[in-house]
């Protein structure tokens, strides 16, 4: 039997004229192995206590963090981002966002990303439009500034945009009812 140039370039039809979904439907029941039928419902019934809940998961370390610990989390970040260390014989203080930012484009992106996580978090604490606009915009000059190669270095241990943006979120909440 041979194909006409319309089968080849067009979907194959079924009898009815409508286009096939492209999947083969089963037809008839289902054998194993030895040549014995398999019941429907034994197929289906292998696998009905099988469920899978990430709602309640352990998996999630992060999941059942009480407001305090969430803060104090974000508060150790921004902390490690922006004033880990000192430089020896002065009194200015520097983070992994100034080591990371050293590498050219990269590392601003890596650091950009981690202080979005740090906005998003105070989103999730609750934190209203404005202040996470504001958290947004010193994330924005962080990273835009940043990518200048010496003097966007400088930039970043001298603006501290985490500490900054944590700072403004623990002002926030304080105001906030418990």
């Amino acid at each position: 039997m041979t194909m006409s140039n319309d089968d080849i370039y067009t979907p194959q039809r079924q009898r009815t004229g409508r286009p096939s979904s492209g999947r083969a439907k089963a037809q008839g029941p289902v054998i194993d192995q030895e040549g014995r039928e398999i019941p429907d419902e034994g197929l289906r019934g292998q696998f009905e206590g099988f469920r899978i809940d990430f709602g309640h998961s352990s998996a999630n370390p992060f999941g059942n963090l009480t407001r305090e610990q969430r803060l104090a989390r974000l508060e150790a970040l921004s902390k490690l981002l922006d004033v880990a260390f000192i430089v020896p014989g002065t009194n200015i203080r520097y983070g992994i966002d100034g080591l990371i930012g050293l590498i050219p484009v990269v590392g601003d992106i890596i650091t950009t990303a981690i202080s979005l996580w740090l906005v998003r978090e105070a989103r999730a604490l609750g934190a209203p439009w404005h202040i996470t606009t504001r958290m947004l915009a010193n994330v924005a000059l962080d990273g835009v500034v940043g990518l200048v190669p010496v003097a966007g270095d400088a930039f970043d241990v001298m603006f501290r945009a985490n500490v900054r943006n944590v700072r403004m979120l623990k002002r926030w909440l304080d105001k906030q009812p418990r």
